[in-house]
């Protein structure tokens, strides 16, 4: 068995060893696993293990995105990490991530996520009371949310589980203390529907929700733990923010256009529920009178049906912003990848974080 991420060669850097993504993805699962068997194997009462199988399906398959970021930070200066530590730790940002994104579907009463039927859905499913769909709708509302309070407290005890340097843990606790601030803080603004300056506060909502949580702080969280220096930490905000700002890009338009390998049409929930992101921001801002009344009829409306998807996809096309999102993507990725050139990182982080970064500017991800 491989022992170790690093293998003979980096793309891209002839001579370098080359830091395995796809193994340390392997780590991160095994960790996952291991910490659920036992939890089910040492479970208060016999309730808990159906639960348990309803979030191992859910966590199943995911690109553990979050757990990459975190390894290459704390490769960053050379240094190969503590394996089992850095799962560990992995698996507790997983865990997080499955907090926020249980309780995030409730909230925005979303049916499916990644083509599966959300938690709160299978969990109704579940329901076996002789009642109707309205009862057992909020029995798997309710369960989920149960779930979700589950993994947030499972995500501090497998990271306590990661035998870590006190006074790194110290400083990298802080930093997940800010993570998780911040995305909240993020989820509420989502909630909000008032907005006098509609493209400045989808880059808020960027910025809270996705951008630092899902690369910079996951990313300085590592270089924390692996003992980097500040000019290492300053290397990861500079990169981080960028990349993680072109991975929610990406999504948005994923989100509204599907996935173009895809067949069948593209999924209408950012379109039911008017999401704000930066892309519909500069349909708006771009809009004729005429094209700005169907966004004001169509964006949002609960029914919405393909046919009208389709009218409000072609504004978005019609005003460019599609177009201007692709350019703000690739525009954000340069600026990573030049950081990233003069970076004081290991060569095999490096190629990782160039891989990376390719990566989630093309195609969005859970």
């Amino acid at each position: 068995m491989t022992l170790s991420p690093f293998t003979d060669q980096c793309a891209g850097l002839a001579g370098a060893p080359r830091l395995d993504l796809q193994w340390v993805r392997h780590q991160v699962d095994t960790a996952l696993d291991r910490f659920l068997d036992r939890k089910v194997r040492t479970a208060l009462d016999t309730c808990l293990p159906p639960l348990i199988g309803v979030l191992r399906d859910f966590v199943e398959g995911g690109r553990r995105l979050r757990p990459l970021f975190l390894y290459c930070g704390w490769a960053a200066r050379g240094d190969e990490p503590d394996v089992e530590a850095a799962a560990r730790v992995g698996a507790a940002i997983e865990l997080f991530h499955s907090f926020a994104l249980i309780h995030a579907d409730v909230v925005e009463a979303a049916g499916v996520r990644g083509g599966k039927p959300t938690v709160h859905r299978k969990l109704a499913e579940h329901y076996t009371a002789p009642a109707g769909w309205e009862e057992a709708r909020w029995f798997g509302v309710s369960t989920a949310i149960l779930l979700g309070d589950l993994c947030l407290s499972w995500s501090d005890e497998v990271f306590g589980e990661a035998g870590l340097d006190e006074e790194r843990r110290r400083e990298a606790r802080a930093l997940l203390h800010v993570m998780r601030t911040e995305l909240i803080a993020g989820q509420y603004l989502d909630l909000t529907t008032e907005s006098h300056n509609p493209l400045r506060d989808a880059w808020r909502l960027v910025r809270l929700k996705t951008a630092r949580y899902s690369v910079e702080l996951p990313l300085r969280i590592g270089a924390v733990l692996g003992g980097a220096d500040r000019r290492v930490l300053n290397a990861c905000r500079a990169y981080g923010r960028p990349v993680g700002e072109a991975f929610q890009l990406r999504d948005d338009l994923l989100r509204v256009f599907g996935d173009p390998g895809a067949a069948g049409e593209p999924d209408l929930d950012d379109l039911c529920r008017g999401r704000r992101t930066v892309l519909m921001a500069l349909a708006w801002k771009h809009a004729t009178s005429a094209q700005r009344e169907l966004i004001v009829a169509l964006h949002g409306k609960p029914g919405l049906n393909h046919g009208e998807a389709r009218r409000l996809r072609q504004v978005v096309v019609d005003t460019g912003a599609d177009a201007r999102v692709e350019h703000l993507i690739r525009i954000r990725t340069e600026r990573a990848l030049a950081v990233l050139r003069v970076a004081p990182v290991a060569p095999a982080v490096k190629g990782a974080l160039t891989e990376l970064a390719t990566s989630v500017a093309s195609r969005g991800s859970r």
